[in-house]
């Protein structure tokens, strides 16, 4: 029988899960988190660090601008900023075309109080002087930053702890069964725990555990690529992405510039990912095309995570629309770290009352019924 019973169990321990527990903890519900390795370790402790709602899916916008009013929170709420920079956000454009996009883009987004600056050549060179000759324009989103991906979601663990969640690191979950209403988590070697409500939180293996609900879902495993220079004279004054995608750039405090992009090598089984030398290559291309003074720079580092990919990019967020008491948060495609904290409260609002206080309907694990 289970050793203990709790209202709420949350598979993995990724940004997803340990926002998830801090929100249900600091509301007075019971939590037992299950992670296979260290907090924050797998993507969502190595991903590019980004934090925007530029270039979003407008499916996930509500869900993005809620998130950044809690970033401003961070020291409030877990006792650090996570060393998150609000520097802004500039998307490259190579071409007509793609300003054409980011033109349309800041319409749509608009719709959804999110304001964005167009630039031109000249002005977006006069401003930011360090630019490849390449660029054409830009769209800055000022409300934009970066953080440091190492230090957010172990804070939140560490956060919902001191709350009394059960926060379980190096204890993989080898069984999750149903037993009448509630679900029965075995993970590690500590007793079962007994719940009424279940959290999958999984990542790039949400979808197994989505699987053994009726819930089969398209996901992907994929490797996102990062690196990291050497430090470097100040002079990324934004938080860099590109029309289109191919590479992402930032500044840290320290000086280093943080790279992403491209895909590794993905081993399921053992559950890691490295960096390809061929992807690095071609990233790091790109990277000196939007910013010329990195053609000298020393790369000390590169790596990769293990992410769930959807076909169309957006993660299930969201109720079982088979199990009762089952909560759907993986699938991130990539791009949910800056969506970590408004996760976590809409899991929590959904154990509570039953609905988000923001819209995630679009989200929904059902649009992939018949898959």
């Amino acid at each position: 029988m289970p050793g203990r019973t709790v209202d709420v169990a949350i598979v993995g321990g990724g940004i997803a899960g340990c926002c998830a527990a801090f929100h249900l903890a600091s509301r007075g519900v019971s939590v037992a988190l299950f992670e296979k390795g260290a907090f924050g370790a797998g993507a969502s402790g190595v991903n590019f660090g980004g934090v925007r709602s530029q270039g979003r899916h407008m499916a996930e916008m509500p869900l993005s601008r809620r998130a950044r009013e809690l970033w401003d929170r961070l020291p409030e709420l877990v006792g650090t900023d996570g060393e998150f920079t609000p520097s802004g956000h500039l998307k490259l454009a190579y071409s007509p075309a793609d300003m054409d996009f980011l033109e349309r883009y800041a319409v749509e987004a608009r719709e959804h109080g999110l304001v964005l600056e167009l630039m031109g050549a000249n002005a977006v060179r006069e401003r930011h002087p360090w630019l490849g000759p390449e660029v054409v324009g830009a769209s800055l989103c000022a409300d934009d930053g970066h953080a440091n991906p190492r230090l957010v979601a172990p804070s939140f663990a560490q956060a919902a702890g001191r709350l009394g969640a059960e926060m379980r690191e190096q204890s993989a979950v080898t069984a999750i069964a149903r037993d009448g209403d509630a679900f029965v988590v075995t993970a590690g070697e500590g007793a079962p725990v007994r719940s009424r409500w279940l959290v999958n939180a999984a990542g790039a293996w949400g979808a197994a555990v989505a699987a053994q609900f009726g819930e089969p879902v398209p996901l992907e495993p994929i490797a996102p690529t990062a690196m990291v220079t050497e430090p470097l004279p100040a002079f990324m004054d934004r938080a860099v992405g590109i029309c289109g995608g191919g590479v992402a750039l930032r500044q840290t405090r320290q000086g280093s510039v943080v790279i992403g992009g491209g895909e590794s090598a993905v081993d399921m089984e053992a559950g890691r990912a490295r960096p390809l030398a061929e992807i690095c290559a071609a990233v790091l291309a790109r990277a000196v095309r939007a910013a010329p003074r990195l053609a000298n720079a020393q790369v000390l580092r590169a790596w990769a995570g293990v992410e769930g990919d959807m076909p169309d990019h957006l993660p299930c967020l969201g109720p079982s629309l088979t199990t009762p008491g089952l909560v759907h948060a993986f699938g991130f495609s990539q791009h949910g770290f800056q969506l970590g904290p408004a996760v976590g409260e809409a899991v929590a609002d959904i154990v509570r009352t039953g609905a988000p206080s923001v819209d995630i309907s679009r989200l929904s694990i059902g649009r992939f019924a018949n898959a």
